[in-house]
């Protein structure tokens, strides 16, 4: 008889994290009550309970002092609510796929959705799912289920719906269900909450029953995920069902010439090993040929069992090897089970549940592991320490890059490589940037361009560096953006004075300010506005029309190849407050002008910014005055007329003097009109 097992058979994440913490919790002398049974395996519930570990079914049943454990089933909002109302001590080990569908189904009836269950109604985990319902919820346990509430709520088919799965959900009802539930609930939105372990464990059971004579599956008769794998086996090939190897129907086993074995969720090692033991000692006794069964590890070894079976090794040692304890420093490949905000969880298929830190997750310090991996991802790992005792191993994706990526790192030395990476920190002194899995330190007069540009806006931004020096016995380095950015600058100039002309317009950032003018960076290279150049109006500082940052359009107005200096023009011609004056005051318009200026031969007053006109003493009044003090004063507004434009010489004549003398002749008009036409005075009043 060939033996096949499959890879995944075994606790699962969430119910080893829960036998640990209650087993932890012994250890530590605690007393502790489990509300229900923390597992569905009899065996394990038999050793917790003589370490002393005892199961209520209600928080009136917890004793005083002792420590409650919820199981990874979870429980419902009320029941841990009362809980803590009660002030009893207690270990929360709902396992966090579950807790998860906790919010999506807590947020969903807030939002006034309907909440779809797929699962058994009565199973602990389905019954804690539904007690984070506000609103309405309907559980189905199949898709006949399914169709049954279409028909019995029809108005459900005009809300918004929620569905989700009992993490032990059979994967293939499940794919039944969907089609019902897209066809029906055009509104629904659907959270595949089936663990990826349940999935796994599911799809190997399928995949080693198609091709196994018969199967054996090994589980608590009241774990449901168990339960589960037993139906998609009978599906393929005769199954059977038991909870330790006391149970095996060796008689029957015999008959076979490929049996598989799986196990439920919740069976512990130790009983699989026990089992598959038990079933090898059929084949040693066994006189077909005198040989010894294989055992294999996977579905897949199963369906290609012609070509594998031949594996040289006793099952012994095969066992053995799936269970054996992990070095430090030894490197691994694992799937994430789970993501938290302080650690991933990872199953490298070894009896011991594996973990990362979050602080060995990544180079980057401040990276959240949500951001880094999901679940499902596979990676290859380093040891960093087991811990037999409580059956975990601490992981380092961190070191292992770090690993990885100091080779290219010292390969990048040596040929002066530009490497790009993201600035995770800034400290003392310069930056910290990660490429490669290694952090390189950048000190601050390599940070950038200048050193007086600031390093703090490079914080999370993607850098070029080259690495500029090399410690390989601590395995540091330092590497240089300055020294990338240097040689980007220098072919940007050299692109620059191949194609520059004066006249062409570009569009640069003003990198800094001085008394005479202000600098602009126009990609690559620097050019000058001197102060003249920035407004047609006189003005005391550039920083009275631009700020450093600012965006600016600019054209060449000189070139100095030979000293590398470039003038930049700003003003626009059509700005320029003459040509504005030739466009829109003639000769004879009248306007308002303000008094900026008295002297002893007249005043000036602005007639547009940036241009004054003079009034002449004599043009301020209709009559002889002795200085301009005597009619006018800083800041008046005026009338006034524009009686001469020199645009050669930008002098601009106003008159007061010609609006009074208008005003007065057509006074003298209006007085002789009424002489030689008395009768439109003399007309009849009512």
């Amino acid at each position: 008889m060939k033996i096949f097992a499959a890879k995944s058979a075994g606790f699962c994440f969430g119910v080893r994290r829960a036998v640990e913490k209650v087993d932890r919790l012994l250890d530590a002398g605690e007393k502790v009550c489990t509300l229900g049974p923390i597992i569905h395996n009899p065996q394990t519930l038999k050793r917790l309970e003589q370490r002393g570990a005892r199961t209520v079914e209600t928080l009136a049943q917890v004793p005083p002092g002792a420590v409650l454990v919820i199981r990874s089933h979870g429980v419902g909002r009320s029941v841990l609510e009362a809980v803590k109302a009660r002030g009893v001590r207690f270990c929360d080990a709902t396992c966090p796929f579950v807790a998860k569908i906790h919010g999506i189904v807590l947020d969903a009836s807030r939002a006034g959705e309907a909440v779809l269950i797929a699962g058994d109604a009565a199973h602990p985990e389905v019954l804690g799912i539904r007690g984070y319902c506000e609103g309405e919820c309907h559980v189905f346990q199949n898709a006949a289920q399914l169709r049954g509430i279409t028909e019995d709520f029809p108005t459900l088919k005009e809300r918004p719906v929620c569905v989700v799965a009992q993490t032990t959900f059979q994967v293939a009802e499940w794919q039944n269900c969907l089609k019902i539930i897209k066809r029906v609930y055009t509104n629904a939105r659907i959270f595949d909450t089936i663990c990826n372990a349940t999935a796994v464990r599911q799809a190997e059971a399928a995949g080693l029953s198609q091709h196994c004579d018969a199967m054996v599956v090994v589980g608590g008769r009241q774990s449901s995920n168990t339960a589960r794998l037993c139906e998609v086996c009978r599906k393929n090939c005769i199954t059977y069902f038991i909870e330790s190897a006391d149970e095996l129907p060796l008689q029957d086993l015999e008959k076979f010439g490929s049996v598989g074995v799986t196990a439920g969720a919740s069976t512990p090692a130790s009983i699989i090993k026990e089992v598959l033991d038990t079933m090898s000692e059929i084949n040693e006794s066994s006189p077909k040929d005198g040989a010894q069964g294989a055992v294999g590890s996977t579905a897949e070894s199963a369906g290609q069992k012609e070509k594998e079976n031949t594996a040289d090794g006793s099952f012994a040692q095969m066992l053995e090897e799936s269970l054996k304890t992990l070095n430090t420093d030894e490197k691994v490949h694992g799937v994430v089970v789970g993501v938290t905000p302080s650690e991933v969880l990872v199953d490298v298929g070894r009896k011991q549940a594996g973990y990362v830190p979050a602080s060995e997750l990544s180079a980057d310090p401040n990276v959240k592991p949500e951001d880094v991996v999901k679940v499902g991802d596979e990676m290859d790992l380093l040891i960093m320490r087991t811990n037999d005792q409580e059956g975990t191993i601490m992981l380092s994706k961190k070191r292992l890059d770090a690993a990885k990526g100091w080779e290219k790192i010292v390969d990048a030395y040596e040929n002066q490589t530009v490497l790009e990476g993201v600035v995770a920190e800034i400290i003392k002194g310069g930056l910290i940037v990660v490429t490669e899995g290694t952090r390189i330190f950048v000190p601050a007069s390599q940070a950038t361009a200048s050193r007086n540009d600031p390093i703090d806006v490079l914080l999370k931004k993607n850098v070029k560096f080259r690495i500029i020096e090399v410690n390989r016995n601590r395995k540091r380095a330092v590497g240089s953006i300055r020294s990338v950015l240097k040689d980007e600058r220098k072919a940007q100039e050299e692109k620059f004075w191949e194609t520059a002309e004066v006249g062409q317009t570009y569009t640069g950032k003003v990198k800094s300010l001085t008394s005479y003018g202000a600098f602009v960076d126009l990609g690559g290279i620097d050019g000058m506005i001197h102060i003249s150049e920035l407004s047609w109006t006189r003005i005391k500082h550039p920083s009275e029309v631009v700020n450093v940052g600012d965006t600016v359009q600019v054209y060449i107005k000189g070139l100095d190849r030979e000293r590398g200096r470039i003038s930049l023009g700003y003003k626009k011609p059509e700005d320029n407050p003459w040509e504005i004056l030739k466009r829109e005051y003639p000769v004879g318009k009248v306007i308002e002008a303000k008094i900026v200026g008295l002297t002893s031969f007249g005043a000036f007053a602005q007639v547009i910014p940036g241009i004054d006109g003079l009034i002449h003493i004599s043009q301020i009044a209709d009559h002889r005055i002795d200085k301009p003090q005597d009619v006018l004063k800083m800041g008046d507004v005026v009338k006034v007329k524009i009686t001469d434009i020199d645009f050669d010489r930008h002098r601009v004549s106003l008159s007061i003097r010609a609006l009074l003398e208008e005003q007065k002749e057509q006074e003298q008009e209006e007085a002789e009109n009424r002489r030689d036409n008395p009768s439109e005075d003399n007309s009849p009043k009512e």
